[in-house]
């Protein structure tokens, strides 16, 4: 049989569609066998090719998070379209050929339909590249790795996570920029302070009420949580800043970003002035470095939560707050009733931010429960569907030192931890308390030797620490009890 006998046969239409969806299909059906052949070897390799280069989770991931990689894969996206677009046309053309007429009208809605069949995945990932594309640029430094390091307390020895040569811990006091920190298998921690800011109705400034390091063992994916209550004072200072003769910051803790603001002369380094307060402070307090850094509005958690259809948490008892502050500065009653409630992105914010019932401690828990709560529960659906709005809420509200070329590292990491063995630590009194300030202003005073005892416990033996400072049944988020048995 003849190549024109087979194309006779063959809708133009048909082997169009066939073409759309695999090129060089519908140069078989029309009967060019050997065009066929050809495109049928190029659709193999690309897709070998794709294969090679998304080769994994984590590679298909850290893709995304590569400026470089999005660049290319839009202009892979334009040319696969370009190629799609010619052999469909090719196949209609050479099925056309053997003598198949289509009538004009059906010609026309049959060519829109496949135009919208074939160009629509071309536009969904045109625009999500975009949006990740921006997103990367605008968040997150794009400089050169730097800025990356802050100076623990003065030992003897370094403490765990740094080393006596690491180039990440820098004297705050220089006004250099850091040399890139070394790849993550050559620090033996990897710390990130998380910040969640709190403008506030009638704030002048933000309040970062939430700071939590996260600090990873690169090599083995341990990881642990260190979170510092917004209420202890006079926290120490590296040599070199500060204006207070105490040689501390002797505000409220949560004020530093303010403080860098108010007082820039007191805060040099490498970063922005209310960059290097936070991380040089929370560096003393723990006594461990700050590589980077990442802070988010509170309020922009919100949008989050309503992205992704809101969020389950369990209540373990009723909630009430007569005066919980509302966004146009008033005050409205706020109750909560205990269970497993279904919150949207204002209730959740609520549960995390109020305390007037019972402590800042017991909001500290809240709010790292709403957190752990939301990254569980979403989906990569969630994701997905959700992308556009939370790449915007990211770019309002989220600040950060990570440098765009160390993200696809990070990201990478991250699969390494296991956030089921994940040990946290919460540094409030009574525990850490070492004495109320005797000024009659806010805020107690902390045990730092016993904090930083208590970090170089979690770090070199976390096994022991959770068992000594009962962190496993303190520091869980509270679970519905089990159904009970009909009739029990």
């Amino acid at each position: 049989m003849t190549a024109s006998s087979v194309a006779s046969n063959a809708h133009p239409l048909l082997a169009a569609a066939a073409s759309v969806f695999i090129p060089g299909l519908g140069q078989w059906i029309a009967g060019d066998r050997r065009k066929a052949k050809i495109l049928l070897a190029i659709d193999a390799a690309l897709v070998v090719t794709l294969l090679l280069f998304f080769r994994d989770r984590v590679s298909v991931v850290t893709a995304f998070f590569r400026p470089t990689t999005l660049a290319l894969m839009m202009v892979g996206n334009i040319i696969l379209l370009a190629y799609r677009v010619w052999a469909a046309d090719d196949a209609y053309r050479t099925a056309s050929d053997g003598g198949r007429s289509v009538g004009r009208t059906v010609g026309i809605a049959a060519a829109v339909i496949l135009g919208m069949v074939l160009i629509a995945p071309h536009l969904v990932f045109a625009r999500y590249d975009l949006i990740q594309y921006d997103l990367l640029l605008s968040t997150f430094d794009g400089g050169e790795t730097a800025g990356a390091g802050t100076e623990p307390p003065s030992t003897s020895t370094p403490p765990v996570g740094t080393s006596s040569d690491d180039p990440t811990t820098l004297p705050p006091t220089t006004t250099t920029t850091l040399p890139p920190p070394p790849p993550w298998e050559e620090l033996e921690r990897l710390n990130i302070l998380l910040l969640g800011g709190d403008l506030g109705v009638g704030r002048s400034g933000i309040r970062t009420d939430t700071m939590i390091t996260m600090s990873i063992d690169p090599k083995t994916g341990e990881a642990a949580l260190f979170q510092v209550p917004r209420n202890w004072t006079y926290a120490p200072l590296p040599e070199g800043m500060g204006v207070w003769d105490c040689d501390c910051y002797p505000e409220l803790i949560n004020e530093l970003w303010l403080a860098g603001e108010q007082w820039p002369e007191a805060f040099p380094g490498p970063g922005s002035p209310s960059e290097n307060a936070v991380k040089s402070v929370v560096s003393e307090f723990l006594g461990i470095p700050i590589h980077y850094y990442a802070l988010v509005n509170l309020d922009g958690f919100t949008d989050i939560i309503d992205a992704i259809g809101g969020v389950d948490i369990y209540v373990p008892t009723r909630i009430v707050d007569d005066e919980y502050p509302t966004l146009d500065g008033g005050f409205t009653r706020l109750v909560i009733e205990p269970g497993m409630q279904h919150m949207d992105g204002e209730q959740a914010l609520s549960y995390a931010r109020t305390r007037h019932q019972d402590t800042d401690y017991a909001r500290m828990g809240r709010q790292r429960c709403v957190i752990e709560a939301a990254m569980e529960q979403m989906t990569p659906t969630d994701l997905i569907t959700s992308f556009p709005t939370i790449a915007d809420v990211i770019k309002r509200t989220v600040t950060t030192d990570i440098p765009l070329d160390l993200l696809p590292d990070l990201v990478a990491l991250y699969p390494e931890i296991d956030l089921e063995e994940i040990v946290s630590i919460r540094f409030i009194p009574p525990t850490y308390h070492l004495r109320y300030r005797d000024d009659g202003k806010r805020g107690a005073i902390a045990n730092i030797d016993l904090v930083h005892e208590h970090v170089q416990l979690v770090l070199e033996d976390p096994e022991r620490a959770v068992i000594e400072l009962g962190l496993e049944e303190s520091e869980s988020c509270p679970e519905p009890p089990p159904p009970t048995e009909p009739g029990s």
